[in-house]
């Protein structure tokens, strides 16, 4: 399944793969082969953290390599004036006036207006235009939201 990304949200992905693969694998297998030479293996702590590290790190690597795989970077609507995947909508609700950017679910923030296009509200808004109600469920009810701006 596509995953989308800002550029700068996808070089940050892929910074977070280069740092795992060549800074904390390296350190990781330090700590292994330095817990290793403390002997019994049964009881040793340093050594069960060291391969729990180990363990996560990778696990992270696949899991980025496989976000990486399927990454496609969002690109400018082109002042289409359609809300879509890299959209900054402006609205009004009950709420007052908010702005929100649709983007990736690996890249939202809600509390600072960053929705993921797969949200309930970030889905309702695609596809639509200046001027355009539209009526999204939320925990707290049914909220109308009127779009003001499309960028």
């Amino acid at each position: 399944m596509d995953q989308y990304f800002s550029k700068e949200g996808l070089e940050k992905l892929k910074s977070e793969l280069e740092e795992r693969i060549n800074v904390l694998r390296p350190e990781i297998a330090t700590r292994i082969k330095e817990a290793k030479e403390l002997g019994d293996l049964s009881e040793n702590a340093e050594y069960d953290a060291a391969k729990d590290a180990q363990a996560a790190n990778e696990g992270r690597i696949e899991e980025v390599k496989d976000i990486l795989e399927n990454a496609v970077i969002i690109t400018s609507t082109n002042g289409s004036g359609v809300v879509s995947v890299g959209s900054s909508v402006k609205v009004e609700s009950k709420n007052g006036i908010q702005t929100f950017v649709i983007v990736g679910a690996a890249e939202s923030d809600p509390s600072a207006g960053f929705i993921s296009n797969e949200s309930p509200l970030g889905s309702a808004f695609l596809g639509r235009k200046k001027e355009d109600k539209i009526e999204v469920k939320t925990p707290k009810g049914v909220v109308e939201y009127k779009i003001l701006e499309v960028k």
